[in-house]
């Protein structure tokens, strides 16, 4: 008793400020942090009001429950093992001042941080923003991604400065107040049965949300569920397949890993692997077609252009009535333009990987139109304006067969800006085009029939380079001011860099006219993928299947190129030997897309005659036509419906692309 008087005799002598402190430090934490980050993402996602790119709203009073409920019990455990943790690492001083203002800096504006670090990412790319695609942004290298998003990592360090000299000057100054303080009282301890109530809620109540469908998307998107939902993951990925009871879709056989979302579908066993469209009848062959012979008279020169992060709207468009793609419009009207081209994926490692190749998603380099034109004797290049090795492309297409290879890595000293990470690299147009002169720049140079590989990267995020010419009138945006306010100042930066690409193919043109050789010459021009600029709801590419991201130019200096529409980058390679008389198989229907990777999908789709979509959304077992213009659910489509074979047809293609790449030798899971 004589201590327990004590011990409260020298409790009663703190300060009524410093006893406030100390039993609103925790509840505070909790409330501001999840107030702050609930307002950064109500303002990019809406999710009570809806509007502008809102696909999915909190619009009942059960799914706002859930969401709010599920949103405060994580970040409650959260705060509060944070809390437990710092009292413990401060010992002796764990009933001082000090512990309270370091609680609420260290964890309170580490999570404040957090937030904003997080949500000034997603300003640059989206919310579709996740491992794989920042892996598929490094080309498939997790350490290349990470040192592209180092670009940003200059504010970061002057923030943490910063925030560290607020710090030190904060303790400085609080120092004196509190020096002759007394003990303050912990008013958070739990007992064991509270823990044990806590660990056990927090998880229950975490599943019970995901089984909703607009709070389980609200809730995903904050910092503390995340966590917590890859603890209960780990913890719940019984069989180690990589799914679990807290991945969605979830695991429905959490101890049989053969079985689970995007498991490899075998056909004709009668079992559904992966739990899509049931078991699919397999046809087709992963056999490389007979080799590609070139008749000797129709052996012409061939260069083809691949622009980086071109839309197909490049043609035809207009700034301050001027016109972007003179020179690309001008090859349309005399040759070929196809009606409709796209892309598969938003992503240049696989685009470049399809264009070569003929095929989705190729393991190895035995079907390139590399192989094919060094087998007709031809005499074969590369200058390309960014890292070929990236994604291993050089590799699964080929390009260092030929006679020389010119990259961004062989010029490395000469990139436009001077971060170095493999997926960065990228070098100037301008040094492309010395590079042309000292390999092609003379007639006798081009006695062979040659293939001429070049890549152009100006159009590629920023828009601008240093020394970029300016086409159009305005400074080009800085890095820092890029942002949906400032849309039509990032959508100008961006065309006047496709104007300058449009110049330097007029300048090969132009070369190719003084050398002689162009009349023998078939000059073909594409892109990689699309890019959004903010017209719908992204900037970027890589983040959702539409016309804006996955629609390419087509452009053939011959006229009269039959391409039937749509056309995909996969039959491209059939078109071009076609066009020299080579017997290269074609593909005929609509065109298969994907978002992320062809193993593990978020979206897969296809695009028909008259540009019409289909997608599915596997993660959310969402359907989305262009007929419909909403998200249906698929167990609601009625069985006879033409939407529902529509979709059953697209599932059963994509697991039929999985198989092919697996029989030709892929590591698919």
């Amino acid at each position: 008793m004589a201590t327990r008087a004590a011990s409260t005799s020298r409790f009663s002598r703190v300060r009524p400020s410093w006893r406030a402190l100390a039993r609103l430090t925790l509840p505070a934490t909790i409330l501001v942090t999840l107030l702050f980050e609930l307002a950064l993402a109500e303002r990019k996602y809406a999710f009570f009001g809806g509007g502008f790119g809102a696909s999915q709203v909190l619009d009942t009073p059960g799914e706002i429950a859930a969401f709010l409920i599920g949103a405060f019990a994580c970040q409650t455990l959260l705060v509060t093992l944070l809390y437990r943790l710092l009292r413990r690492l401060h010992g002796h001083r764990a009933d001082s001042p000090l512990f309270h203002l370091n609680f609420l800096v260290l964890a309170g504006g580490g999570m404040i941080g957090a937030a904003i670090a997080k949500y000034q990412a997603l300003a640059y790319f989206s919310d579709a923003m996740s491992l794989q695609i920042v892996r598929n942004l490094g080309g498939g290298s997790l350490t290349d991604a990470l040192l592209f998003s180092l670009n940003e990592a200059g504010l970061a360090v002057i923030g943490v400065a910063g925030a560290t000299i607020f710090y030190l000057g904060l303790l400085w100054l609080l120092r004196k107040r509190w020096r002759n303080a007394a003990q303050l009282p912990d008013h958070w301890r739990a007992s064991w049965k509270q823990w044990a109530l806590m660990l056990a809620a927090t998880p229950l109540l975490l599943f019970g949300v995901n089984r909703i469908d607009d709070a389980r998307y609200a809730v995903s998107r904050f910092n503390a569920p995340i966590l917590m939902g890859t603890i209960l993951h780990e913890a719940t990925d019984f069989d180690r397949d990589g799914w679990s009871w807290f991945t969605y879709p979830m695991d429905r056989a959490p101890f049989y890993g053969a079985l689970h979302p995007y498991a490899l579908d075998v056909p004709g066993d009668g079992i559904d692997q992966d739990g899509f469209g049931g078991d699919f009848t397999f046809s087709g062959s992963a056999e490389t077609g007979p080799p590609v012979v070139i008749p000797a008279e129709r052996r012409r020169h061939v260069v083809l252009i691949v622009l980086e992060s071109t839309r197909a709207d490049l043609i035809g468009m207009r700034v301050d009535g001027r016109p972007v793609a003179p020179n690309i419009e001008a090859l349309a009207r005399s040759g070929s333009s196809a009606p409709a081209a796209y892309s598969h994926v938003g992503f240049t490692t696989q685009s470049l990987q399809s264009l070569f190749s003929g095929q989705l998603a190729p393991n190895d380099d035995r079907q390139t139109l590399i192989r094919d034109f060094l087998a007709n004797g031809y005499r074969v290049g590369v200058i390309s304006g960014q890292a070929e090795d990236f994604g291993d492309t050089a590799a699964l297409t080929g390009m260092r067969l030929g006679e020389f290879f010119v990259d961004a890595t062989t010029n490395r000293e000469e990139r436009a800006f001077s971060f170095a990470a493999q997926g960065s690299l990228a070098i100037d147009g301008r040094v492309q085009l010395r590079e042309f002169d000292q390999r092609l720049g003379r007639p006798e140079q081009w006695r062979r029939p040659t293939f001429l590989y070049i890549n152009l990267q100006s159009a590629h995020f920023p828009y601008s380079w240093p020394g970029t010419p300016r086409t159009f009138s305005g400074d080009p945006i800085p890095r820092g001011e890029i942002s949906a306010a400032n849309r039509n100042w990032v959508t100008r930066t961006y065309w006047n860099a496709q104007a300058y690409n449009d110049a330097l193919i007029g300048a090969v043109r132009e070369r190719l006219r003084r050398l002689g050789v162009l009349d023998d010459t078939l000059i073909v021009v594409t892109a990689d993928h699309g890019e959004s600029l903010f017209d719908d709801g992204f900037l970027g590419h890589g983040h959702a299947l539409n016309e804006q991201q996955t629609r390419i130019p087509f452009v053939l200096s011959d006229p009269g190129v039959p391409m039937p529409a749509p056309i995909g980058l996969d039959d491209m390679r059939a078109i071009v030997l076609g066009q020299l008389g080579a017997n290269a198989p074609s593909r005929r229907g609509p065109v298969f897309q994907y978002l992320g990777t062809l193993d593990r999908p978020g979206e897969i789709g296809w695009v028909g005659a008259s540009g019409h979509r289909l997608l599915f959304n596997l993660n959310e077992e969402l359907v989305w036509s262009t007929a419909s213009q909403r998200w249906t659910r698929y167990s609601e489509l009625p069985p006879a419906s033409a939407e529902r074979r529509m979709t059953d047809a697209l599932i059963l293609e994509w697991a039929r692309q999985r198989w092919l790449r697996h029989l030709a030798g892929g590591n698919l899971s």
